[in-house]
């Protein structure tokens, strides 16, 4: 029998994009998994269309929080309620290509890897491809994984039973980052990329990633308060960091007709 692959979707007033994200996992050639979505106290109409498919599907359950306590908590509490080998993460917003755990979970098995994630493309807020792929590193180490986050977290999936269950820190803004770390520090071992784009990720105007002052500061917290260096050693890595996103990081995007 294939492994239970336990996905792990937070939400937050995620209406406009919830039923398209979930969808996209329903579609899966791989049929073995189970879909957690947590609700981060909504004030939308997000827990009732996670409800819709919930009521519809045994294999897909909803958590609702009394408060809204950030994506950190609501991805751990998914996380310890999780049933699976394997765990992965879907952003409420995102999507998933039909055959992407498929394809994940074989090359796992073949390669023996305890995390794998992957390359994926870029959509803007209407779903349309904006014809550039964020292309994954096919040996990521953890040395070069402290250097800046390049594992795109609706790609990643990590072997739960050879790691444990493993949890982020409660901050606000790139506590998946911690967690990929955590997992190649308890793996001993590389994390394997696959080249090919599994999934879509969803550009927003609100998103962190395009405003560069916060960015800045939530990775320096990731330094500081995820991994309790001090004062001095978070500026050091920040400046490495600036040197890796500016110089480095930018050529993972790559135009699609070019690959």
């Amino acid at each position: 029998m294939e492994p239970l692959v336990s996905i792990i979707t937070p939400m937050f007033n995620s209406e406009s994009y919830l039923a398209e994200s979930i969808q996209s996992v329903i579609c899966q050639t791989y049929k073995n998994w189970e879909l957690l979505l947590i609700d981060d106290y909504s004030t939308d109409n997000t827990a009732k269309i996670a409800k819709s498919f919930s009521s519809k599907h045994s294999n897909i359950k909803l958590l609702e929080s009394d408060k809204n306590s950030g994506a950190a908590i609501s991805r751990n509490r998914g996380i310890l309620v999780s049933k699976g080998d394997f765990i992965a993460f879907l952003d409420a917003d995102d999507l998933w290509k039909p055959e992407k755990l498929e394809k994940q979970i074989a090359f796992m098995k073949n390669q023996n890897c305890h995390v794998c994630f992957s390359s994926y493309e870029l959509i803007n807020e209407k779903g349309e491809h904006l014809g550039k792929m964020v292309k994954a590193y096919s040996n990521l180490t953890y040395k070069k994984l402290l250097k800046s986050n390049y594992i795109g977290n609706l790609t990643g999936i990590y072997n739960a039973k050879k790691l444990g269950k493993l949890t982020t820190p409660n901050l606000r803004k790139r506590q998946d980052w911690i967690l990929w770390l955590s997992a190649l520090k308890k793996s001993g071992k590389p994390a394997q990329g696959i080249l090919e784009p599994l999934a879509n990720y969803r550009v927003r105007k609100d998103s962190m990633s395009s405003n560069k002052i916060n960015l800045l500061k939530y990775n320096y917290w990731v330094y500081k308060k995820g991994l309790g260096f001090s004062t001095l050693k978070s500026m050091f890595y920040m400046i490495g960091f600036l040197n890796e996103h500016f110089f480095v990081k930018s050529k993972q995007i790559v135009s699609i007709n070019k690959i």
